[in-house]
């Protein structure tokens, strides 16, 4: 499989508040690259957020904004390339609500949720969050809620999913993100 995986963290509730980003390049069921950057996010931090990623205002301050990162992420979003997240409803909003904000194009692209595949593969585990499914199927997550290791973590969960249960499960679960 050829995917992008990608993980957000925000700077509080609302969805166009993204404090960093990661994407991992998935090639032939291989992880060939990884991006990672922090983003001012130019809101106020929430103390929840700070709480679950450990990101905070001063962290970003020279951080480049959303649509300076756009200009080198939106390469990968296309009617032909697939975007997996975990939980991707999420993520997926935080790109579109974000590029609403700054009034950038919306693009059509692929994308799956691995929390849903994980859903329907192992519906025994006692929940579906990203730690508890990479646990289950012994792949490493060092730092849950750091933008690269949780999106490492995903790419590694489709590829897992996809070598154990074939390319026709998988693409039962591919949605176009409009």
């Amino acid at each position: 499989m050829n995917f992008i995986a990608i993980d957000f963290e925000t700077a509080a509730s609302k969805r166009a508040s993204a404090c960093s980003v990661a994407l991992i390049v998935v090639r032939n069921n291989k992880v060939v690259d990884e991006f990672y950057s922090l983003i001012n996010p130019e809101v106020d931090f929430n103390w929840r957020n700070i709480k679950v990623h450990g990101i905070h205002e001063k962290d970003v301050q020279d951080a480049p904004t959303f649509p300076e990162i756009w200009s080198h992420l939106k390469k990968f979003f296309n009617i032909n390339q697939l975007v997996i997240a975990h939980n991707a409803s999420f993520d997926n909003s935080v790109i579109k609500q974000s590029l609403i904000r700054y009034n950038l194009e919306i693009p059509k692209y692929l994308t799956l949720d691995t929390l849903k595949t994980s859903k329907e593969l192992y519906p025994d585990l006692t929940n579906h969050k990203l730690n508890t499914v990479c646990d289950a199927l012994n792949i490493e997550l060092k730092h849950h809620h750091n933008a690269l290791d949780d999106s490492l973590a995903c790419a590694n969960i489709l590829i897992s999913q996809y070598n154990n249960y074939g390319k026709q499960f998988v693409e039962k679960f591919i949605k176009i993100k409009k």
